[in-house]
């Protein structure tokens, strides 16, 4: 079935909805949760939260790409979760260390004070269509992903120290192109 229709579906409130993005995207959605959260139970439990949360949103959202609204909504309940869990213990675990990396470019009190977050997300859009493939993917499976230096290795056949000098200036790039962009880093 087409986005299009399962979007259609949810704005006809029919349950048929839910059974149809489970078919297409359970597994997507269980992938970004349980990548985050490293915990199965956790990991279902933030699926169905996701399929209602759509079930809540849609409409008066009208997603043009259910893959990557889902995509975002799993990502936010779980980053949601993650912090819930580790609220009183810091780790050194792979989306702790995400989180640090980028939190000192975006994270700036004047960046959120003046620009709003679709502000922010264009800029963030803009930057990413400027890399080249390669650099873009390894930014998007370590910050969106949230995916550890190894896997990343792994997954692109180079050495860890590689990714590391990659994102290293991937972070610097970007923080020089928000300046660029008027947001204070």
């Amino acid at each position: 079935m087409e986005d299009r229709e399962i979007v259609d579906l949810y704005f006809k409130r029919s349950e048929t909805a839910i059974e149809e993005t489970d078919k297409k995207y359970g597994r997507h959605c269980y992938c970004i949760a349980n990548r985050i959260l490293n915990d199965e139970e956790d990991a279902k439990e933030i699926v169905n939260d996701t399929y209602l949360k759509a079930w809540n949103t849609i409409p008066p959202n009208k997603p043009t790409s259910l893959y990557s609204y889902l995509g975002m909504l799993s990502r936010q309940l779980s980053l949601n979760k993650y912090k819930e869990k580790t609220r009183k213990k810091r780790g050194g675990n792979a989306v702790d260390i995400a989180i640090y990396e980028l939190e000192n470019i975006l994270a700036s009190e004047s960046a959120s004070d003046i620009m709003d977050k679709k502000y922010l997300g264009s800029v963030l859009n803009r930057f990413l269509g400027e890399l080249p493939k390669k650099s873009r993917m390894i930014f998007i499976r370590r910050y969106w992903y949230m995916d550890s230096i190894s896997a990343i290795s792994k997954t692109f056949a180079i050495s860890e120290a590689n990714v590391k000098i990659t994102l290293f200036r991937l972070r610097q790039r970007l923080k020089k192109y928000l300046k660029k962009e008027g947001i204070d880093v």
